[in-house]
């Protein structure tokens, strides 16, 4: 919904003044904008009134009426400002902001290894220029105009992470964001459902490439992948700059062979900006992931692979490749937990059983799975395939199973979709 030009120049005084920006009631950030979204479940016109008692300086709302008897019937008062849609507005307002900016953004999305793509390349930038980059995983319609916000004056470089689950959310928030170059990391098999299968992954990420094409912007990708490569010799008249899965061979705290191509990534863009070898090498092997992906951890009784917070049948094939080399202590009994990889469709079954398969061949000396697809997959399997395997509906049937069986002294992957909550289970290990 188009918000007016002059209620955002309007909106745009109010936050020079106010910069920052809550959209939860419970966290207010005194002198902060709240901006009262809603929800299928949940109306955050509701409790603008709560949001300027905890010391909200403004309640951006768009629905009057609500905001009139969150006051308990007294008038409205120049604190809420109504406008026709409050998503819109914040959209909107971020955007008008990144046009104030006037500093280079690089998006990065892809179907695998964007944050951690995001937190390498940020940290290699960061060794030249006060760089602003997306926290956390805030990479959505939400997300991203929040990235924008929170970039002052101060920012010399912004990095905006973008996530997309269907075609068409990639434009809408390139339209927002204006990046001046993209990095798309790799295209998988992820979010099938909701791009409707393979080939509307390659046109929903490749509205990046569109973006920038139109705009006169430049594109990184890695020079090894045809897919990629197909998707840029597809745009004429786009600005691209290949890089090889070679620069990405720097000293790293990442586990898994797969992370060469994020480092790489990461080398290539900060080469292109002029952060020199050194600085760059440095700031990758200074880098620790602690977010539950590609991260190692050593507990008091196992050695962990924590690779959590997502999972699609491409970082799960590649999760397995690692899990079974040889680079690993041989004398350490493997044992994979994996949850259910979400958001598949009709391509689910298929891809849980894809990846039965494939652990088969890495031999685990025990395999717990979690959730309904993958306890469906292992239907099928053969008696003498399911003599190492267990299947628990969700986790805390897995935790619960853990406390009676603990396991020790054990090479542990823990790999699933962040729905299936598996970084909860890490304590029992």
């Amino acid at each position: 919904m188009k918000i007016s030009e002059e209620t955002i120049a309007a909106l745009y005084r109010h936050f020079q003044t106010h910069p920052t920006v809550s959209t939860d009631s419970r966290r207010i950030t005194p002198g902060s904008l709240f901006f009262a979204l809603k929800g299928p479940s949940f109306d955050g016109n509701r409790f603008a009134s709560a949001a300027l008692d905890a010391g909200a300086a403004c309640a951006v709302v768009d629905n009057s009426a609500v905001a009139a008897r969150s006051l308990a019937g007294k008038p409205l008062d120049e604190r809420f400002i109504v406008v026709r849609d409050v998503l819109s507005a914040l959209q909107q307002l971020a955007a008008f902001h990144r046009r104030k900016l006037g500093i280079p953004i690089l998006a990065i999305t892809g179907s695998n290894g964007k944050t951690t793509t995001k937190e390498l390349t940020a940290r290699v930038l960061a060794t030249r220029f006060r760089v602003s980059v997306t926290q956390g995983n805030l990479n959505n319609h939400i997300g991203v105009p929040l990235t924008l916000l929170a970039m002052d004056r101060r920012t010399e470089f912004g990095i905006v992470e973008m996530g997309a689950s269907a075609c068409g959310e990639i434009a809408a928030l390139c339209k927002i964001a204006a990046p001046d170059y993209g990095l798309i990391t790799n295209i998988g098999r992820s979010h099938l459902e909701g791009f409707g299968g393979p080939e509307g992954i390659v046109r929903g990420k490749g509205e990046l490439y569109d973006y920038l094409e139109r705009h006169h912007g430049l594109a990184f990708f890695r020079q090894e992948d045809p897919v990629l490569r197909g998707m840029a010799d597809a745009r004429p008249h786009l600005l691209s700059k290949p890089y090889a899965t070679e620069e990405g061979d720097l000293p790293n705290h990442l586990e898994g062979s797969y992370n060469r191509m994020n480092i790489a990534a990461a080398a290539a863009v900060g080469e292109y900006f002029g952060v020199h070898g050194r600085e760059i090498r440095e700031a990758i092997e200074e880098y620790r992931p602690d977010n539950h992906r590609s991260q190692r951890m050593q507990t008091a009784r196992n050695t962990l692979i924590l690779d959590c917070y997502n999972a699609n049948p491409s970082s799960m094939g590649a999760a397995l490749d690692n899990f079974g080399e040889h680079s690993f202590d041989p004398q350490l009994p493997r044992t994979a937990i994996l949850g259910d990889m979400l958001e598949l469709g009709k391509w689910s079954a298929a891809e849980h059983e894809a990846i039965l398969r494939k652990l088969a061949g890495i031999h685990p000396a025990e395999t717990l799975l979690v959730g309904r697809e993958f306890s469906r997959a292992a239907e099928s399997l053969p008696p003498e395939a399911k003599a190492t395997l267990h299947t628990f509906p969700d986790r805390e049937a897995l935790a619960a199973w853990l406390k009676e069986h603990p396991l020790s002294g054990r090479l542990i992957l823990v790999k699933g979709s962040h729905g299936i909550g598996l970084e909860r289970i890490t304590e029992l290990l």
